[in-house]
């Protein structure tokens, strides 16, 4: 009984463990603010990279591609001996990713996943992982925008999958993913287009920071007063002579 309830409680825990938000708590343990309150809003490395603290952006990027990466590997190495296949593998992975974005933890105000997702593809299949990340590294590289690199990657990782591998568990999993990751950054997807999205690294304005003050020049006189002044000079020049 309690190995065919195996699977369920496998994935159970890979979406607890997908829950914990490592942007809030790592922002949280160094004093930093809310990556909820900031920037994108969004609780991820690359919004507490905005704060210019870049060791609590580097932290969170790799709790966060752990808790992918953990649950699969786990399953990876001893489910075969409970008798879980690539099934529970491919639940365990999708799970912890659904965790990030839908953490029971923090009310269900998640990230978009991508560094998660990068922990999942590599415990998948380390290829896999690689030639997404070097995907990503690719038009990061190139183009500075932290969305685009990571739209471009979830749209090539499953092709990867079906066309180098095979279309089993692993790239269902994979597929539905990509499609969680580009609706996540449909905001991004806006902003894009409009030429407004912020570059890597660009910092964020602190939250409730007040807009900065225009300076208006000063209203130029009319022309009528600036001619009665003349007139008024004109006339105390022939009072003196």
């Amino acid at each position: 009984m309690l190995q065919g309830a195996l699977p369920a409680i496998v994935t159970l825990l890979a979406y607890l463990i997908g829950s914990l938000s490592f942007a809030v708590i790592v922002s949280r343990v160094m004093g930093l603010a809310d990556p909820r309150s900031y920037g994108s809003r969004n609780p991820g490395a690359t919004n507490v990279l905005r704060t210019g603290n870049k060791r609590a952006a580097g932290v969170t990027l790799a709790l966060d591609a752990l808790k992918g990466y953990l649950p699969v590997f786990a399953v990876a190495v001893w489910g075969p001996r409970w008798g879980l296949g690539e099934g529970t593998l491919a639940m365990a992975g999708f799970a912890a990713f659904v965790g990030h974005l839908w953490p029971v933890f923090f009310r269900f105000r998640g990230g978009k996943g991508v560094a998660t997702a990068a922990g999942v593809l590599l415990a998948f299949n380390p290829w896999l992982g690689l030639a997404t990340l070097a995907t990503w590294l690719i038009i990061a590289f190139f183009f500075r925008y932290s969305s685009l690199a990571s739209l471009v990657a979830a749209v090539f990782a499953p092709f990867y999958q079906l066309l180098i591998w095979h279309a089993g568990p692993v790239f269902f999993a994979i597929l539905v993913m990509s499609l969680l990751l580009v609706w996540r950054h449909q905001q991004n997807i806006g902003k894009l287009l409009a030429g407004k999205e912020a570059r890597l690294g660009q910092k964020a304005a602190p939250a409730g920071a007040a807009p900065p003050r225009e300076h208006k020049a000063p209203a130029r006189r009319g022309h009528s007063h600036d001619a009665a002044h003349a007139a008024r000079r004109k006339a105390h020049k022939g009072e003196r002579t």
